[in-house]
């Protein structure tokens, strides 16, 4: 049975599909200076052999980002899904994992830029309820800017079962909440750990939270309310990420 294909937009998003060796690129819509681009970009290795190119004019390209109200910058691609990764099977015999959980996250800005930020700083994957991952979102992948071909999306259909079963095999939950206790910099960091994150505005759902070990803050202006979740996010990738390289 072949694999449901969809469209994706934007320099970075088209590139790195076709950088993917698992990302199966059935067509690719370029304008004569993007083709340019592309070779500029990789001049030892040709990313359109064996994929079929169309020219096009930006005008012609707009129909695919006009709804979404993007920018194409020249780039569009039909792509398939790529074979989605089992967690149980990524968790064996593996140490020192950092995994976020997104609990109710749906916004796709929001979760292609937190996965653009996740594989900048070598988080090892996301966690995310099925229903609520938006795979075919092109605000998806272009907020990700071809991050998502690096990273671990796992589905699940339960994210309480999720976590239960990793504490189950020595994963500590940190939930992220503004009323957290303690400041997330004053925890070690060692061993296996789950960071979850709730929605913006309602944050984690109540039972969700009963699963976190510890909630955890990051300590903000307290003129300030909230920050976005992807840009709090980021200051904990990076903050785990400085840690990882002092050891």
């Amino acid at each position: 049975m072949s694999k449901s294909s969809f469209f994706i937009i934007g320099q970075h998003a088209v590139i790195e599909a076709l950088r993917n060796p698992n990302r199966k690129v059935l067509r690719v819509f370029l304008t004569e200076e993007s083709k340019k681009n592309i070779h500029k970009k990789s001049p030892n290795k040709n990313l359109l052999n064996n994929v079929k190119v169309y020219f096009k004019t930006k005008k012609e390209l707009d129909k695919y980002s006009t709804r979404e109200n993007l920018q194409h910058q020249g780039y569009v691609a039909e792509v398939e899904h790529i074979q989605k990764p089992i967690l149980k099977e990524y968790i064996k015999e593996k140490n020192n994992i950092t995994l976020i959980c997104l609990d109710g996250v749906t916004d796709p800005r929001n979760i292609g830029s937190l996965i653009r930020s996740a594989a900048s700083f070598a988080i090892d994957g996301v966690i995310i309820k099925e229903r609520n991952f938006p795979s075919e979102s092109k605000l998806l992948y272009k907020a990700a800017s071809g991050a998502i071909e690096y990273m671990n999306i796992f589905e699940v259909s339960n994210i309480n079962s999720t976590l239960k079963n990793l504490k189950e095999k020595n994963f500590w939950v940190y939930g992220f909440d503004g009323n957290g206790k303690e400041d997330f910099t004053d925890v070690k960091w060692k061993g296996n750990n789950i960071l979850l994150f709730g929605s913006e505005g309602l944050g984690m759902h109540k039972h969700t939270s009963k699963y976190a070990d510890f909630l955890v803050k990051i300590v903000i202006n307290e003129k300030i309310e909230s920050l976005n979740i992807s840009n709090s996010a980021a200051i904990v990738f990076h903050h785990l990420s400085y840690l990882k390289k002092k050891s």
